[in-house]
């Protein structure tokens, strides 16, 4: 069922849209609003109004969707989060302004033009023609009617003339695109000349003063959330390697026997055949006529100097392979079964006497021979020591899994029965907090953001476990976590520390370590912007040396930050060279430019930038003339989206 909705994606969005939207099918402004007129508003849009119901519907057939398509990956507080279902309540918001609109402008779609969109649904086709059979088994497949589907697809086009002539008309003025062209094709050679905040850096020259002063302005902005100590147990594939027992000599001499074909070459023989065929109905007469005959070549073939390829191609009744000398290449035991005692019974230059067949009687030459060759298992002990603990690590791993959830809820106080009865060592680490790891720095000796396990403690579902009210008020363990395939965490709140503002000592590292960085920025800056005035005017600068001249245009940065190409190929070069200064993330850039030129723009890029403009200018005007008629329905928010935004799973249920 999965794949059919990971294969039909675009389908499963309209089904999607069917369920959660009702307003889709356009029942008419009146009628939607009788039979929602009991629920909460969320948003009033003219007459009628989106309800709680509708927006909590919406969601969780969104959110189950996602569930389907992402499966173990898919985390709850990621993708429902405040801005997630803004997001959906505008779009839910701006269709129903234009249900409003196409309601009352009478607009409408013909069944010819229903029938030719939804002919061109690429899930409908079959080999780029629609197929009735295909259309109706799909839509049986996900559980919606014809009728609710050609809705949904009528009212999709009769929404899309309410803003689509406004795309349609949306042209890129010729100035503008002459811009654009310009901008992409102009290349400027640059110079820089950059001033480091980290060579400014020196944190003696902060004062205690300037400290104290800081500690209390920065009351608010020094405050911790409130965070927790934790204890926590890593079950992954080294834990369980750990506890697997070494594979004893029988092991290792049993697994390397059965995966000898790994570790060498099996026993081959390079053969050439001459066939004599005796058709399956011969008579016995015509069986021994075959028989004497391929007993006389046979004699012919064994004689000293004789040419076998010769004698194939003269004889062979196998044309396939007469022509090659009957050459058949190198042949395994097993190819060739009925014959093969005698074949492996050759080596090297040998003649076979007739060997009779089902086809008839072959006369077999051993071109070469080679002997199964396999690495001795001297050579190959560490390696196939290190697959089998592999091999039952693997298997120890989930059955340690298995243990490690229940004991983990066995014994909900603490860590230590699990830790004990699984030989996994309890790990600890301070300051994890709701939005993530606190400063190191504050936290001091022991911090989750300076542990090897930094990313596993940063990872949201941690976190949430970690606050969870089973963890906070009970005081239980906080669960068990699968982060990835092969690791999973169990996790306790050992201390909670609440909402704080940390001592001046504990802070005071911290603070010293961005008022020198402060101060180093404004000096970097200081520095720069004088540099920069000294150049404009055509003075020298001390100990000024621009770096290695590079060619830049917006497409090719060569390496530079934006800021910095920003400030080039905007930077006045009236005169040359042109001066520029600008400030980047590690201090501060003067830009020397030396040189300009103007290149065609390739003709293909030049179109695909024109349809990008055209696009952009098109979904912005859309977007005006949405705002446009959302003013024109009184659009009202009410005072139940903050909660609806807002809420939490737990006040949910």
């Amino acid at each position: 069922m999965f794949n059919f909705f990971r294969t039909h994606q675009r389908l499963m969005q309209v089904v999607l849209l069917i369920l959660v939207l009702p307003s889709f099918v356009l029942i008419g402004v009146s009628g939607y609003s009788s039979y929602t007129s009991n629920d909460t508003e969320l948003v009033k849009i003219g007459d009628t109004a989106l309800t709680v119901e509708e927006f909590d519907q919406a969601r969780r057939v969104q959110l189950q969707n996602m569930q389907q398509e992402q499966g173990s990956a898919f985390d709850l507080a990621a993708v429902d989060s405040p801005e997630a279902r803004r997001k959906l309540l505008d779009a839910m918001v701006n269709r129903n302004v234009l249900v409003e609109i196409a309601t009352k402008e009478g607009l409408s779609v013909s069944d010819g033009v229903l029938r030719q969109a939804i002919a061109a649904i690429p899930d409908f086709q079959v080999n780029g023609v629609f197929s009735p059979e295909r259309y109706n088994t799909l839509l049986s497949t996900s559980g919606i009617s014809l009728r609710a589907f050609e809705q949904s697809q009528r009212a999709d086009l009769t929404l899309g003339r309410v803003l689509g002539p406004v795309a349609q008309t949306a042209e890129l003025p010729a100035s503008v695109a002459n811009l654009v062209d310009k901008a992409l094709t102009t290349t400027r050679k640059v110079e820089l000349l950059n001033f480091e905040v980290a060579d400014y850096v020196k944190p003696e020259s902060i004062t205690d003063e300037e400290v104290q002063a800081w500690y209390e302005k920065n009351q608010d902005a020094l405050r911790l959330p409130q965070y927790v100590d934790v204890s926590y147990l890593v079950l992954d594939e080294e834990a369980a390697r750990k506890s697997v027992p070494a594979p004893s000599a029988e092991d290792v001499q049993n697994y390397y026997d059965q995966n000898k074909s790994r570790f060498g070459r099996a026993e081959r023989i390079n053969l050439s055949h001459i066939l004599i065929a005796v058709k399956s109905d011969a008579s016995e007469e015509e069986r021994n006529a075959a028989r004497e005959r391929a007993e006389k070549i046979a004699a012919e073939a064994k004689q000293d100097g004789a040419d076998f390829a010769a004698l194939a191609q003269q004889n062979s009744d196998d044309k396939g392979t007469a022509r090659n000398g009957g050459n058949l290449s190198w042949i395994s035991r097993g190819a060739l079964p009925e014959m093969e005692t005698a074949i492996f019974a050759l080596r090297t230059g040998d003649v076979s006497p007739a060997v009779q067949s089902v086809d008839g009687y072959h006369i077999f030459k051993a071109n070469a021979y080679e002997e199964e060759a396999v690495q001795p298992l001297e050579e190959l002990a560490t390696q196939l020591d290190q697959e089998i603990r592999q091999q039952l690590a693997a298997q120890r791993f989930a059955d340690m899994a298995t243990q490690l959830t229940s004991l983990v809820y066995e014994s909900p106080e603490s860590l230590q029965a699990t830790a004990d009865a699984l030989g996994l060592t309890i790990r600890q680490a301070k300051g994890v907090s709701r939005e993530g790891l606190l400063d190191a720095v504050i936290i001091g000796e022991g911090s989750a953001q300076n542990s090897a396990d930094a990313e596993l403690l940063n990872d949201p579902r941690v976190r949430r476990a970690l606050f969870s009210p089973q963890s906070l008020s009970q005081r239980q363990n906080a669960g068990v976590i699968e982060v990835a395939a092969d690791n999973i965490v169990a996790v306790r709140a050992e201390e909670i520390h609440e909402s704080s503002v940390p001592a001046l000592a504990q802070v005071k590292d911290a603070i010293v370590e961005r008022l020198a960085v402060e101060k180093a920025r404004q000096q970097v800056k200081d520095a720069g912007e004088k540099a920069l005035a000294s150049l404009k005017v055509g003075q020298e600068v001390a100990d000024a040396t621009f770096g290695w001249e590079r060619s830049i245009n917006r497409l090719n940065n060569a390496g530079l930050p934006e800021v910095v190409v920003n400030a080039a190929m905007s930077a006045d070069i009236t005169t040359l060279p042109g001066y520029a200064g600008v400030n980047t993330d590690t201090g501060y850039s003067v830009i020397k430019v030396t040189g300009e030129s103007v290149a065609d723009l390739d003709p293909a890029l030049k179109d695909f930038m024109q349809q990008q403009m055209r696009a952009l200018l098109a979904n912005a005007e859309e977007q005006a003339a949405m705002t446009a008629l959302r003013t024109e329905l009184k659009v009202a928010e009410q005072p139940a989206v903050q909660e609806a935004l807002q809420s939490s799973d737990e006040e949910e249920q």
